[in-house]
């Protein structure tokens, strides 16, 4: 090579070299400039038909409590929050009034049996009466006394016995009297005790201390500590839902987590009003994670299942199609749906195992964008 022409090959070699780089880093800067698809491959697992619905949680029962007797409340451990145990004092009403009349019930009972030992005032005449119509009865054998005369004083005796039947039956029935009219003030004084039903939560307090209060008035409101958790569904998706099935329960107070429940009662007809149709849902939780009233979320009951099925998640769908990467072109493709959950569908058609779909942000794309990928976890 002569040196005329060196500085020339040179010269090209540079312009290659620069050329080269132009282009590496104009194709980087067009590659940085694709957007980035979040995509997810499709899986053979378990394809699962299942229904949907929502669900509420509720306590499983509000007492409110009430007085069946009229009073004033003398104490009252109550507090708005505060946790509550079968059986715990929370209100008690003034038994002044109450404890009198017991008392005094008590004096008239000890009054009344001591009538009831001593008998009817009228024995004493009865046993003079019988002796006296035995001797008639001998006066008149002898012949010395008018046998007319006689049943006179039987009859006579008769009644008096009688009359005094009568007159200890009747001081039997006012000790009774008075021994259940004891019982019934015992017992109005157990109830001037209001205690709590069951365990729970005091929500509402409608009476202090202080306060006089009407028999059936409310007191407080005791909420359940334990839930219910109730699901509704629509007509359509009724009729194969069975007590025992599984299901999984999305709350949407811990985002995408789910739990397994089982369905433990179904109500076999519908809402008058909204015609949904009601179940109850065993719900298994971790432990820290508790159920607050008004909690909401979506549930999905497994009524069938396929195995080895190609299976994408659900919110890869756009209606009928998914975006299907190829390449690094995305693609607008037509599915056909098999199964389906709460959180995946099956692909008959349209979708390979292994085949990566977008599942986030598809309406920033079309179809034959070229994009960058990011794999995201199920």
């Amino acid at each position: 090579m002569t040196a005329a022409t060196q500085p020339r090959s040179n010269w090209a070699l540079r312009l290659g070299i620069v050329a080269a780089v132009l282009f590496v880093l104009g194709y980087g800067a067009l590659y940085l400039m694709r957007p980035v698809a979040l995509v997810v491959a499709a899986t053979r697992a378990t394809a699962v038909r299942a229904v949907t619905g929502t669900v509420e949680v509720t306590a499983e029962f509000a007492n409110e409590l009430k007085s069946e007797v009229r009073g004033r409340v003398s104490a009252s451990t109550l507090d708005i929050g505060k946790k509550v145990f079968k059986g715990d004092v929370l209100v008690q009403l003034d038994t002044g009034d109450v404890d009198l009349d017991i008392e005094r019930t008590r004096s008239e009972i000890v009054a009344a049996k001591r009538k009831v030992e001593l008998g009817s005032t009228l024995r004493a005449d009865v046993l003079n009466m019988r002796d006296t119509v035995t001797n008639l009865e001998r006066q008149v054998k002898a012949g010395a006394y008018p046998a007319a005369e006689f049943e006179k004083q039987q009859r006579s005796l008769h009644q008096l016995e009688q009359r005094m039947e009568l007159d200890e039956v009747n001081l039997k029935l006012a000790l009774e009297t008075q021994e259940n009219l004891l019982k019934t003030k015992q017992r109005e004084k157990l109830k001037m005790t209001i205690i709590a039903p069951a365990d729970g939560t005091v929500t509402a307090i409608y009476a202090r201390v202080g306060d006089l209060i009407d028999s059936n008035a409310p007191i407080a409101t005791v909420m359940a500590t334990t839930r219910t958790v109730v699901a509704k569904l629509s007509e359509e998706k009724f009729a194969d839902v069975r007590i025992g099935q599984k299901a999984s329960v999305r709350f949407l107070t811990f985002g995408q987590d789910q739990y397994k429940a089982t369905i433990s009662k179904v109500l076999p007809n519908a809402d008058s009003a909204t015609q949904r149709y009601t179940i109850f849902l065993d719900v298994a939780l971790p432990e820290g994670r508790t159920l607050v009233p008004g909690i909401t979320g979506e549930v999905s009951i497994t009524i069938d299942e396929r195995p080895n099925a190609v299976v994408i998640p659900r919110r890869a769908l756009v209606g009928e199609y998914v975006y299907r990467l190829d390449g690094s072109k995305l693609r607008l493709t037509k599915i056909k749906k098999g199964f389906e959950s709460l959180n995946q569908v099956e692909i008959l058609d349209g979708v390979k195992a292994d085949e990566k779909v977008v599942v986030e942000e598809q309406d920033r794309f079309r179809d034959g964008d070229r994009v960058r990928t990011r794999a995201l976890d199920r």
